[in-house]
């Protein structure tokens, strides 16, 4: 849940920045689209950001409250100290956030401490002011659906380029000054979380909440890298040009082939020469590969990797905005 989303905003800053409108006393018309890109950026964000608070807020609302159950993260420890002293919840995640509105405005640049500055805030007055339904009253269902909507908020605020939950940026701020990894310090963090509920709520609780921290989590990922999942695929075949047509022409997907050696066998045989195959497809695709490649070679070794990001070549993403 945490790379994807550090990188997301990392390269939403860079995108950002080279189509910022450059200032020049007679705009050339490649200045002009620049500009007109730029305007259409922030309008995308701006929707995204509100889409992202109103969802959050549903899932908050008319869910986790109700049930009492908590998340991860700032959202985890505004919901558990509402529910020990009674603080209104708005003003508990304005306050936690901005420590880590700072730190964003440091580690990933202004835009995005602004946009998060007004993520956050867009969240407290939406959970202050609009008045969402209690949809149910099932544990189960307050948890895993609870934790879907207010990961799809998160998701889709990130898509804006804007964070409602700053425990992220805490993470990467910390994993500078000691040896732990980003992953590190959130699984910590979110531990402590949980272990304070179980003792000063009820195990029952934490355990609820845990489970809607999961189904937040795996939301995210979802709303952030899509359904087409880029998957690397690795293709050791003696048969390894009919494939490369197959994967070229039919499915109409980009290859690399390059050079390798075969390693000694059952029989101790010496290491023949052959060429492996490596392509790029999205998820959707891959059981339609390994369908062709199963037809052309049976024996055919195949590794498989999940790949974040690609640019360039033929691969193309269709992306949520």
């Amino acid at each position: 849940m945490l790379i994807p989303q550090l990188m997301l905003l990392r390269k939403r800053q860079r995108a950002e920045t080279d189509s910022l409108p450059e200032p020049a006393p007679q705009r050339s018309p490649r200045s002009v689209r620049r500009g007109r890109r730029w305007w259409r950026r922030q309008i995308t964000n701006a929707l995204f950001l509100t889409m992202g608070v109103f969802c959050a807020g549903f899932g908050l609302e008319s869910f986790l409250l109700p049930g009492g159950f908590l998340d991860g993260g700032v959202t985890g420890v505004s919901l558990l100290l509402r529910q020990i002293f009674g603080l209104p919840l708005p003003v508990l995640i304005i306050v936690l956030n901005v420590p880590f509105m700072i730190m964003a405005g440091r580690q990933l640049g202004r835009g995005v401490a602004v946009r998060t500055l007004l993520s956050v805030l867009g969240l407290a007055v939406v959970l202050a002011v609009v008045p969402f339904p209690i949809v149910t009253e099932d544990k189960l269902l307050i948890s895993v659906f609870g934790g879907f909507f207010l990961g799809a908020g998160i998701g889709l605020a990130m898509r804006g380029g804007g964070v409602l939950d700053g425990t992220e940026i805490m993470a990467i701020y910390l994993s500078k000054t000691s040896s732990l990894t980003v992953g590190d310090i959130i699984l910590s963090f979110n531990i402590v979380i949980f272990a304070v509920a179980a003792y000063v709520l009820s195990v029952e609780t934490a355990l609820y909440s845990i489970l809607a921290y999961l189904s937040a989590a795996k939301t995210v990922d979802f709303v952030i890298d899509g359904v087409e999942e880029y998957t690397g695929v690795t293709i050791v075949s003696g048969r390894s040009d009919a494939i490369r047509r197959m994967i070229t022409e039919k499915l109409g997907r980009g290859a690399t082939v390059y050079s390798g050696k075969r390693g000694y066998g059952s029989h101790g045989t010496q290491p023949s020469p052959i060429d492996i195959v490596f392509t790029v497809v999205t998820r959707l695709e891959l059981s339609q590969l390994k369908s062709e490649v199963q037809q052309i070679d049976r024996q055919a070794f195949m590794v498989m990797h999940s790949v974040k990001d690609t640019k360039g070549g033929m691969v193309k993403k269709r992306p949520l905005h």
